[in-house]
């Protein structure tokens, strides 16, 4: 059973490894054995297995230069270490590496003879097998490059803890430990890639792209995770397909038409170089222009993609490529590349590629051979002959004569993660060899045997490996098996020299950087289409302008928007705006809607029109109210002021200058204080005026009312009770006044409600309730007024202005009765407006009606201000109530006699003489001649509904007044009795003149 299991797995190798004869793998002998995975070819050549035969091994196709390249660096970094006196002395590490050709079966073929190999020396058949040439186990394997190979050849060497470290394999699913446990790289995560892409996209400000990604487990998780992040950045994919170099002509016609269609103008590709090449050449064949192709670093700098021919068409080329290293030596290794090398088996292939001949000594390189090779290289800038036969080659060509992806050396960097790989490897065996017992990393500190060293013991190693490079740098694998690195971003020129295709490096992308400062282009170097600088457009819309936002389209991608003028009161101050911003409180949008401007602020100013003609006003009635005060200052003495109380007169004229100056208050810009204090001054200032004026108006009219006036009734009469009366009146408004100054005083308000671009600065009143009480009391003041004033409009007018009092207080009603509905429809500052006009209108009516007519006859009508006539009027008032009540006393009389007897009775001659009639009244006349009735007395008609009065008064010298008196004592005997006593009151009111 042992034999039969020896001979099987015997078999098992000897399958796995017949398929690579000695020209298709580089071998090296050594202590230990490491294996490579390289990409020597693009692919493979398609055959129909039908099976009706044994199937054969597919044959590779179409050489990569760039993949013998990275072989080469495997090896030198093998020879290097052997050469190291430092790192594993005495140990020779060995190779064996195979060509995957670009596909998962060859990889898999290729790894099936690492985990054989590996198997046979598990199982200690030496003493059953006669073995020669015993090949040590492959501790370690170096590869693949694509993403979806390393997958496959992840989770078979993952059964056998096999380490495998990879140098291109960027897929973020190969971060998953639980899948891929052996794995592990030295390329960064494409997890850090989609993020890049998505934050060159929103640094050119494009939000319309269309995605195409291999169809592998490279292309469709990259392309997963940059939608994920362009989500985040509200960018929007118009379409997205998956490619590959296997699809037929159909499939790729069909995307292409896609792409033609489409007026996303960028495109984001996650796919390697074949998956991408026939896609690109069907774009070239259609001449497809104007894209802007957005490059993984896979294809960034591939050759198969990179050539003068398709520039045209994905000339505005950026993309990613990995940091580049430096390998000293590693140029000279690359010149010194022979066909003739026993150790690699590739090299005679590339000598045949690189100068288009063959190598007569094997049936491969046969010129039947060669034509189908070059057949498939034509285009690809690998073989430059024309004729269907390559000449032979002589060996001794100049690897520097010719120009080819292989000696580009300029920028390592796929090349530096192939070197950086195997040095990892080799330093975890150093850790190995240099392991002290009892410190080691496995059970109670053991250390592994470097000469019996197994596979799942290097790998323990390289996940706590920790090392500084030939550069300086640190490296240390993170606990997924990743290298965390930078990207380098590339912008794709022509050469000027040879017309071939350059990468400039126009920035970077430092994953290590804090988010939103992780990405720097110097757009100067970048050049569009390979000439323009101007930066093309990839949006759905147009950029909405500053005071305009993104409004959504129905059905359409949030991306395919409307601009949207932003409302009043709010702003936007930068072009694709989601969302306008509301202006803060004081301020307002402007015009535009870019920025907020403050708002108007708007109250009754003192510069504006308005405000200086209300002022001029209020100065005006300050000083008209001077002026009368200083007349009735200057004429105190005369009887007309003496007339008018000249006390009250004074007060009354003071609280018309307080009336005037408080509505100053209502002008300029409000402020606690003003506030506080115009609404008490106004409406102390008009209850003062008011009582003044009833307190007048009724002390007239109780006089003349009362009956003869007795020393009480003087006393009572005098100036201490009027200014009393005044003082209480006064002191009820200034009671409401300080209430309600305490509990809700008014202070200075801005309103922003009113009008959405003014704030009126006005005054909160605090309540109305007491504002309303305020203006209730000195209405009911002026109604108390005006009821007096009205009672006494027959009155010598020299004793009371009844008529103008009236007319005065009918304006004040009129005035605060329309300021209700005013004040409450009205806003702003136009609230103080009226108010003020208010409190003009009324002070006006109040001065004109009170005190103009005064004025005049002291200022122009000096003869009318006499002691004479204003006792003629009073006189004449007195003889008028006597003259009505005696004339209704005879109508009884009379009436009383015609029903006793029918007789009349005679009156008593007098110098009182009635005479019945029936016409109608007419006044009094005015004493036309006054020097003649102040010599001769004066007479007066007086007219009644039922007769005529004659009266007569006579004012002479002292010696007549005399004989006047002595006439009067007799005719007063004759008059009748309730006359007496109308004539006496009147006559007692003389000296209050």
């Amino acid at each position: 059973m042992t034999s039969y299991s020896c001979c099987l797995i015997l078999l098992l190798f000897t399958w796995s490894t017949a398929a690579y004869g000695p020209n298709q793998r580089a071998q090296k002998k050594g202590d230990i054995i490491l294996g490579g995975l390289f990409p020597i070819h693009f692919g493979v050549a398609a055959k129909d297995q039908d099976l009706k035969s044994r199937p054969e091994s597919v044959e590779c196709i179409r050489y990569n230069f760039r993949g013998f390249r990275w072989l080469q660096a495997m090896i030198f970094a093998i020879e290097e270490i052997n050469s190291s006196p430092t790192l594993l002395p005495n140990m020779t590490l060995g190779y064996r590496i195979f060509d995957t050709c670009n596909t998962v079966s060859k990889a898999l073929e290729a790894t099936l003879s690492f985990v054989a190999q590996n198997k046979i020396d598990s199982l200690n058949l030496d003493e059953f097998c006669n073995c020669s040439e015993h090949i040590p186990s492959t501790i370690a394997v170096v590869g693949a490059t694509g993403s979806g190979i390393s997958t496959a050849v992840a989770n078979l060497l993952g059964l056998f803890y096999i380490p495998q470290v990879s140098y291109a394999s960027s897929s973020r699913l190969l971060s998953n430990k639980n899948q891929f446990k052996s794995f592990l790289r030295t390329i960064p995560n494409d997890e850090h890639q989609a993020m890049a892409m998505a934050d060159i996209i929103e640094y050119f400000r494009w939000n319309w792209v269309g995605t195409i990604a291999a169809d592998d487990d490279y292309g469709r998780p990259g392309i997963e995770k940059f939608r994920e992040e362009a989500e985040e950045r509200d960018i929007c994919i118009d379409f997205s397909e998956l490619i590959s170099q296997y699809s037929d002509e159909e499939e790729i016609q069909q995307v292409v038409e896609v792409i033609q269609n489409s007026t996303a103008r960028v495109i984001v590709v996650f796919s390697s170089g074949p998956d991408l090449e026939p896609l690109i050449k069907e774009i070239v064949r259609r001449n497809i222009t104007g894209k802007i192709w957005l490059a993984s670093e896979a294809w960034a700098s591939s050759s198969l993609i990179a050539m003068p021919e398709f520039f045209r068409v994905i000339g505005s080329t950026i993309g990613f490529a990995l940091k580049a290293g430096q390998i000293p030596g590693f140029r000279e290794f690359l010149q010194k590349v022979h066909p003739k090398s026993t150790n690699n088996g590739f090299a005679k292939e590339f000598w045949e590629e690189t100068f288009n001949c063959y190598l007569p000594d094997g049936s491969k390189n046969s010129p039947a051979s060669t034509s189908f090779h070059k057949g498939h290289e034509e285009g690809l800038g690998a073989g430059n002959g024309t004729s269907a036969f390559r000449p032979p080659c002589t060996g001794d060509e100049n690897i520097t004569s010719v120009e080819t992806p292989y000696m580009d050396y300029t920028h390592l960097r796929i090349s530096y993660n192939v070197y950086l790989a195997v040095y990892s490897i080799a330093h975890a065996l150093q850790d190995i060899y240099t392991c002290t017992p009892g410190k080691g990393l496995f059970t109670n500190g053991s250390c592994a045997d470097i000469k019996k060293v197994e596979a799942w013991q290097v790998l323990k190693h390289l996940r706590h490996l920790n090392f500084t490079n030939n550069m300086g740098e640190q490296v240390d694998f993170d606990e997924f098996g990743d290298l965390v690195g930078n990207y380098s971003i590339i912008n794709w020129h022509l050469s000027p020299e040879d017309g071939s295709v350059v990468f400039e490096e126009v920035g970077h992308y430092n994953v290590y950087a804090k988010k939103g400062e992780r990405l720097f282009i110097n757009e100067n170097k970048i050049l569009w289409g390979g000439f323009s600088k101007e930066v093309p457009f990839s949006n759905c819309s147009r950029d909405c302008l500053p005071g305009t936002r993104k409004g959504i389209i129905e059905g359409e991608p949030t991306c395919c928007f409307e601009c949207v003028d932003c409302p009043d009161g709010e702003y936007s101050d930068e072009t694709d705006a989601s969302a306008c911003d509301k202006c803060p409180e004081d301020y307002w949008s402007n015009e535009n809607h870019t920025s907020c401007i403050p708002k108007q602020i708007e109250f009754l100013a003192w510069t504006e029109p308005f405000g200086i003609a209300l002022t001029l006003f209020a100065v005006l009635g300050i000083f008209l109210t001077s002026f009368v005060l200083g007349v009735f200052t200057k004429f105190r003495n005369t009887p007309i002021v003496k007339a008018t109380n000249r006390e009250l007169s004074y007060l009354l004229l003071f609280s018309l200058l307080c009336c005037f100056s408080s509505s100053l208050f209502f002008i300029g810009e409000p402020q606690n204080w003003t506030c506080r204090l115009r609404q008490p001054a106004f409406g102390i200032s008009f209850v003062l005026c008011i009582s003044c004026i009833l307190v007048k108006t009724n002390r007239v009219l109780l006089v003349f009312e009362a009956k003869i006036p007795t020393s009480l009734h003087r006393k009572w009469w005098g100036l201490n009770l009027q200014f009393l009366l005044v003082f209480l009146c006064t002191f009820v408004q200034i009671v409401i006044c300080v209430i309600w100054l305490y509990t809700a005083p008014p202070s200075s308000y801005r309103n922003h409600e009113l009008e959405d671009e003014i704030i009126f600065i006005t005054c909160h009143e605090g309540s109305l309730m007491a504002l309303g009480f305020l203006i209730g009391y000195t209405c009911l003041l002026a109604a108390i007024c005006f009821f007096f004033a009205f009672k006494s409009r027959k009155l010598p007018e020299n004793f009371n202005e009844a008529k103008f009092i009236t007319f005065s207080m009918l304006i004040f009603f009129i005035v605060w009765i329309s300021f209700i509905p005013a004040y409450a429809s009205t806003y702003g500052k136009f609230v103080s407006a009226v108010e003020v006009i208010a409190i003009l209108a009324a002070s006006f009516g109040l001065l004109a009606c009170i005190f103009f007519n005064k004025v005049y006859i002291i200022l122009f009508k000096p003869s009318r201000n006499t002691i004479e006539e204003v006792r003629c009027s009073t006189a004449a008032h007195a003889f008028k109530v006597a003259a009505r009540a005696t004339l209704r006393r005879s109508n009884v009389s009379r009436k009383r006699s015609n029903s006793l007897g029918g007789s009349t009775g005679s009156t008593p001659s007098s110098s009182i003489s009635s005479k019945s009639n029936h016409e109608d009244p007419f006044p009094l006349p005015a004493c036309a001649e006054r020097q003649r009735q102040q010599q001769r007395g004066c007479k007066q008609k007086v007219s009644f509904g039922s007769g005529t009065v004659t009266l007569s008064l006579s004012f002479e010298e002292p010696q007549k007044n005399a004989m006047a008196n002595r006439n009067a004592k007799r005719r007063n005997s004759l008059e009748a009795q309730n006359s007496d006593d109308s004539l006496m009151r009147h006559r007692a009111l003389l000296p209050l003149q």
